[in-house]
Formats: C-alpha cells, sequence, structure tokens
C-alpha cells in the first residue's frame, strides 16, 4: 500500500493513565504500520508523571505541547491545550483521533476533532456515575466525548449499556475491554522476568511483610476526606503489627500536605515518591490488598488477584464491586477502618476476592480497537 493510502490515527495523551492506556493501541499501530501513520501527540497536562510511561512503552510523541504549570487551574489546561491541539490537528489533518477516558485532554482532543471535522475514536467510553461532580471534572469530561465521538470503545457490556440509555447508535459502539489490562500485562512479563529498581531501602523494609498498597488522588476528596483517609491508614498501622503500609504519594500538595502531617514518621507507613508504572505493578502483584480512588487500579489489582477497596463515595466502575473484586468504602474514618480491619481478620474472604475473574477485559483489547479502526472509512 502506498504511504499515501495508509489511514492517518492521531492518538493524543495528557496524563500518565492515559499513556498506559494508549500505549498498547499505538504499539499496535505500530505493529501495523503497512496500513497506518500514527503520529502521537501530548499536551503534558502531567509533566513528571506522564514521561516515565511513555518511556517505558518506547513511544516517542511527535509533538509535546508542554501546558503544565505551576497551579494551574482547569481553565488555564483547557484553553492551553485547545489552543495547542488545534495546530496539531490542523498541521496532520488525521483521518481520525483518538482520546482516552475522562481527562481535561480528552475533552480537549475530542472538541478540537469536532471542530475540524473529523471522526473521534473514545477509548474507555460509557463509564458514568451519575454524579456530575464525582469524579469532578471526569465525570463530565467523558459524557461530553461521549456526545462527540464517532466510535466508542466500551470496555465492559455495563459501559455500553449506558450508552445506549444516552441514545449513543449502537452500531458505533464497541465492546473491547480495557487496553488498561493490556499494559498491566506487557509489563508484569517485564518486572517478573527482571525485577524493577524500587526506591532505596523500600525491599528491605517490605520484606516478608503483608503490604497494603495506598494510591490516593481525586479532588472531590480533597481536605477532610484525605484527612478521614490518612487518620484511617494510621489507626490499621497502630492496630495490626504484621502490616505495612506503601504509599507512593501524588505530587498535588492538597495530598502530600495531609499525608505527609497524619501518616510522616510511622515506621510500619512508607511513604515514596511517585513511582513510574513498572515498579508500581511489581509493588500491586506483591500486596495483600490495594487500598485506592483511582480507577486505574480498580481494573488493574483485579487481574494480579487483588482485593480492592475503593476509597470514594460512587464510583463509574461498579463492574468490580458487582463481581466480587472491590468493595467501595467511602472516605470517611470508620468505615475504612472496618473495610480494611475485616478484609485482614478474614483471609477466606481475601481469596474470594482475588479469585473473581476479572470482568476488565482479557488482554486483547488493542487488537480489536485496531482492527475496528482498519475497517473506518
Amino acid at each position: 500500500m502506498k504511504k499515501d493510502m495508509k489511514k492517518k490515527i492521531l492518538t493524543i495523551i495528557g496524563t500518565r493513565p492515559e499513556a498506559i492506556k494508549l500505549a498498547p493501541v499505538v504499539l499496535e499501530l505500530k505493529r501495523r504500520q503497512d496500513l497506518f501513520n500514527f503520529p502521537v501527540c501530548v499536551t503534558a497536562q502531567h509533566r513528571e508523571m506522564l514521561d516515565q510511561p511513555l518511556a517505558l512503552f518506547g513511544i516517542k510523541p511527535d509533538y509535546d505541547l508542554d501546558i503544565m504549570s505551576p497551579g494551574q487551574t482547569l481553565a488555564q489546561v483547557t484553553a492551553r491545550a485547545m489552543e495547542g491541539l488545534d495546530n496539531v490537528v490542523s498541521q496532520e489533518k488525521p483521518d481520525v483521533i483518538l482520546v482516552q477516558g475522562d481527562t481535561t485532554t480528552a475533552f480537549c482532543g475530542a472538541l478540537t476533532a469536532y471542530y475540524h471535522q473529523i471522526k473521534v475514536g473514545h477509548l474507555e467510553a460509557g463509564l458514568r456515575t451519575g454524579n456530575k461532580y464525582a469524579p469532578f471534572p471526569e465525570e463530565i469530561n467523558r459524557c461530553m466525548v461521549g456526545r462527540i465521538a464517532d466510535l466508542h470503545f466500551a470496555p465492559t457490556e455495563t459501559a455500553r449499556q449506558a450508552l445506549l440509555d444516552e441514545g449513543i447508535a449502537n452500531p458505533t459502539i464497541f465492546v473491547t475491554g480495557n487496553t488498561v489490562i493490556d499494559a498491566l500485562l506487557w509489563v508484569r512479563e517485564r518486572v517478573q522476568a527482571a525485577p524493577p529498581e524500587l526506591p532505596k531501602g523500600l525491599f528491605e523494609a517490605i520484606k516478608d511483610q503483608q503490604v497494603i498498597l495506598v494510591t490516593g488522588h481525586r479532588r472531590e476528596s480533597f481536605g477532610d476526606g484525605f484527612d478521614n483517609i490518612c487518620l484511617a491508614i494510621r489507626a490499621i498501622a497502630d492496630s495490626f503489627m504484621d502490616v505495612v503500609f506503601v504509599y507512593p504519594v501524588h505530587l498535588n500538595p492538597n495530598v502530600g500536605e495531609p499525608v505527609n502531617r497524619i501518616l510522616g514518621g510511622h515506621p510500619r507507613i512508607h511513604l515514596i515518591e511517585p513511582l513510574s508504572y513498572a515498579p508500581f505493578v511489581w509493588l500491586m502483584n506483591h500486596s495483600i490488598i490495594v487500598l485506592t480512588d483511582s480507577g486505574g487500579v480498580q481494573e488493574e489489582a483485579p487481574s494480579l488477584g487483588k482485593p480492592v477497596l475503593v476509597m470514594r463515595e460512587t464510583t463509574e466502575r461498579p463492574e468490580g464491586i458487582t463481581a466480587g473484586n472491590a468493595l467501595l468504602v467511602g472516605i470517611q474514618r470508620e468505615r475504612i477502618v472496618e473495610g480494611l480491619t475485616q478484609l485482614l481478620r478474614n483471609s477466606d474472604q481475601r481469596a474470594a476476592m482475588a479469585a473473581v475473574n476479572n470482568p476488565y477485559g482479557d488482554g486483547q483489547a488493542a487488537q480489536r480497537i485496531v482492527d475496528i479502526l482498519a475497517k473506518v472509512r
């Protein structure tokens, strides 16, 4: 096929989760480069945390808008992303633009595509909580992308049904599984073959211990919510002498301040810098429980057989709750302590949660998505 006959797919990435979840698709497009041109544009909405997964998967962006600035507001992110993406799209004139999930970058990418009358493919389409402020601003970002997108790559049947309920045409919806499982399995093979480097002293500190991995960063928990989360973690660490917590602390000062104030200095709580994806997967694989408010981790941990406690009042990923992989414990101290205590004291319950098949995918989502892109006219 002549080069000018190749289909051009522009992939837009803004944050670390987007990089992880879009990487399998970019790699699959590269594998079929006889059929596709596949430029990649990053907005760098999150600079430090974006570059690590791009390097891990060997992805070198063709465009880097580098929009991140200290203390940026959502309006500033949106304005900078829109201006930069408009220039890239004007230059590239792709056939399809791919965006992922619910970030401001994803919304801006879809809106820019619409302004240029270019088809939009939306990965991880159809996730809903029904509360426009939880998660904030992600719920509305994802809904708005859904109104614009031409190809809806829904990870689950539940997500597909949510799109149908909103009037999205059935022929435009494709249940593919979630590409985060593709990425996770790809990385797990590599860390099992060659364990990654961990922060200094961490391996010895957690060796032969029961590890609870913590991730927490949601805007809607800023303030009292994070105080409650941290007080719950400290209470468990004080009560269970054979348990250690590892908490890679998000760079946002609204997270770092309460975490360091309440949890800093505890001998069984290890606060570390954010991890690149490979050591994070290794650490998740060596944990007995994952305590999180992250959407992606709710999908990843079940693939590794890890029970998940979700520190949110609602989740756009109900499949794990329904299947029994995860429990919703909210952001109140008492509920988190109760949920963790129950799991720590009941190994049978942990085993039952770990044994449930992951409802989020089988590691073949990227292949399905690129198969569909190959047929788009």
